[in-house]
């Protein structure tokens, strides 16, 4: 069958079944040439390329629903449902996500970009579905890597209960990302070495009725057991048995560089563009590991994401008990952390900015209310990172440092990002939080300071008058730019380094109304809430003006970088443009 023909599921549903395996073949060649060319999630959609095509296959989409985990393995998904030609034609290679989108497509249900919903979102669909007395199958499908995940626990906890059609697949490929942690994938391999028949059972522990497939990868066997469960009146799991990268052999060998990789040579699977800059994940991983030698109750904690702190299988052997992957669990990990710090342990928790947000209960209650020191990097926590709406890493800042008790730190460059670093995992008094900046690697032009226990104290690095700018973080080189062009208007404006996120320089801030007229704070993150809202606030009964500049609170989406700046006024010409007519 051509691919191009295929605008909905109804159009391969009449192939017959021996029919389907050529259909994967297609599906799986396009793909890799798309992938290779384009870049993506690689791994997670090879293996579950005959999942999809049955799934399609024997369930009456978009009437019966598919709600899909985390979405990474959608493109499949997406190619049968009405978008093939984003992967037939390099031209319209960007016309689609890497994640599932309402906007596209009816199939798809939701937005989904983070881990371990499916199953919750799934059973609030099939709930919905009998307070209205409807009729379908309301199937979700989440990897095993994202059972690790509390709220993957919370959704099959409830949907056993519904008593009523509600079927989840566990897509079983032995990875998360990286390899799974935690004590639930024992039982996974023991239903996989038994073909499903231990007594020992997860699923049914909980009230499921349960189906295994030990073959995966087999659209012949994955058909029949998806008729076998398609119309039930009762919770069942499908446990299907599949294989990472599957398909495709450089992905079947390294199946944690092929969950998500840029462009690469089809045939050998290297990479076309090599990187050799300098990144702070190896900045991260190598001073880590030398605090780990020189201390042993040092540790790391990751949620899944070790590949994001630069730690990579050889250098999680290398770091032994000390690198802890808690899982896709950003929870356990902030309040492991604090256990750990309680207990005199010195851990440090890395996580992607877009990610931490699912601990803020544990940032709030487990860490700073006891006061713990616990040591967190931010990495992403820009809007130079990643560009999808569901891994925007702006909203950090408004996040963290409105919670009371927590040092939030903003370094400008390597060597004040070590400095904050090393005072942070030697410090026992608060809890701290480093926001790694974002955007091309910077160096200190002189020596920075050591200690950083004198809380709340800006940096002036450039003395002035008229005009402050705070340039926090990331955007610090951006505030030298705004006094650069300031000069050429004759203006000689003071420029203020910050540091600190999570409190103000009262002093700095008073000694500044002798001098100056107008203060603007610039900072890679959302007004509402933010760091510059504070330094309105302070100035508010006074006669100095404040220009804040950040992000609008707004969710955009694989947004040009450039154009998102210029939108809102995050440029230097814009903002030296606004202190002109302020001045006026």
């Amino acid at each position: 069958m051509e691919l191009s023909k295929i605008k909905s599921p109804a159009d391969f549903r009449s192939l017959k079944i021996d029919e389907l395996k050529d259909l994967c073949d297609q599906l799986r060649k396009t793909f890799l040439i798309k992938l290779s060319n384009h870049g993506g999630h690689v791994g997670p959609n090879l293996g579950l390329v005959e999942a999809t095509v049955a799934l399609h296959y024997v369930f009456d989409t978009p009437k019966d629903k598919i709600v899909y985990d985390v979405s990474h393995q959608t493109y499949i998904h997406k190619m049968l449902t009405g978008r093939i030609e984003a992967f037939l034609d390099p031209a319209k290679y960007d016309e689609v996500t890497g994640y599932t989108n309402p906007k596209e497509s009816e199939y798809d249900l939701f937005t989904i970009g983070h881990t371990s919903t499916a199953v919750s979102l799934a059973s609030g669909l099939a709930k919905g579905r009998d307070l209205q007395g409807e009729h379908y199958n309301v199937v979700a499908l989440v990897g095993d890597g994202s059972l690790s995940g509390g709220e993957a626990f919370e959704g099959l906890d409830e949907g056993a209960t519904l008593d009523s059609n509600f079927i989840v697949i566990v897509n079983d490929n032995n990875m998360a990302i990286a390899e799974n942690h935690g004590g639930l994938y024992g039982n996974l391999a023991l239903l996989r070495q038994t073909d499903g028949k231990a007594e020992n059972n997860y699923f049914k522990t909980l009230g499921y009725d349960y189906i295994y497939v030990g073959d995966g990868n087999d659209v012949v066997a994955l058909i029949e057991a998806f008729r076998k469960v398609k119309n039930t009146d009762h919770p069942v799991v499908v446990h299907i048995h599949t294989d990472k990268g599957h398909g495709y052999k450089p992905a079947e060998e390294n199946k944690e560089a092929f969950h998500f990789s840029g462009p690469f040579d089809l045939e050998s699977g290297r990479p076309k563009f090599e990187d050799n800059s300098e990144s702070y994940d190896e900045i991260f991983a190598q001073e880590m590991l030398a605090e780990m030698k020189a201390d042993p109750k040092v540790c790391v904690l990751t949620a899944a994401t070790p590949g994001v702190l630069g730690f990579s299988p050889e250098r999680r052997k290398e770091a032994g008990r000390q690198f802890i992957d808690v899982g896709i669990a950003e929870q356990e990990a902030a309040a492991m952390a604090s256990g750990i710090a309680a207990a005199g342990g010195r851990p440090c928790f890395g996580v992607v900015s877009s990610f931490i947000q699912r601990a803020y209960d544990q940032l709030s209650q487990d860490i700073s209310i006891n006061g713990t020191p616990v040591v967190l990097n931010i990495f992403y926590g820009t809007v130079l990172g990643m560009n999808d709406v569901t891994h925007l890493g702006w909203f950090d800042i408004a996040l963290i440092s409105n919670i009371p008790g927590w040092v939030f730190l903003a370094p400008t460059n390597v060597e004040e990002y070590l400095s904050m670093q090393r005072w942070a995992m030697a410090q026992t008094e608060y809890p701290v939080a480093i926001r790694i900046p974002g955007g091309e690697v910077r160096h200190a032009e002189g020596g920075v300071q050591t200690d950083w226990s004198d809380l709340n104290k800006f940096s002036i690095e450039h003395k002035g008058n008229e005009v402050a700018i705070i340039g926090a973080g990331t955007f610090f080189p951006l505030a030298q730019q705004v006094a650069d062009l300031l000069a050429k208007e004759g203006i000689e404006a003071t420029v203020i380094n910050p540091r600190y996120l999570s409190g103000l320089d009262t002093d700095m801030l008073d000694s500044l109304k002798k001098n100056h007229r107008l203060v603007i704070t610039i900072e890679d993150g959302i007004l509402d809430g933010g760091f510059g809202e504070k330094i309105a606030r302070y100035y508010g009964t006074s006669d100095m003006k404040v220009a804040n500049y950040g992000l609008a609170k707004k969710f955009a989406d694989r947004y040009d970088y450039n154009q998102l700046l210029t939108a809102n006024r995050l440029t230097a010409p814009q903002i030296t443009e606004d202190a002109l007519s302020l001045l006026k």
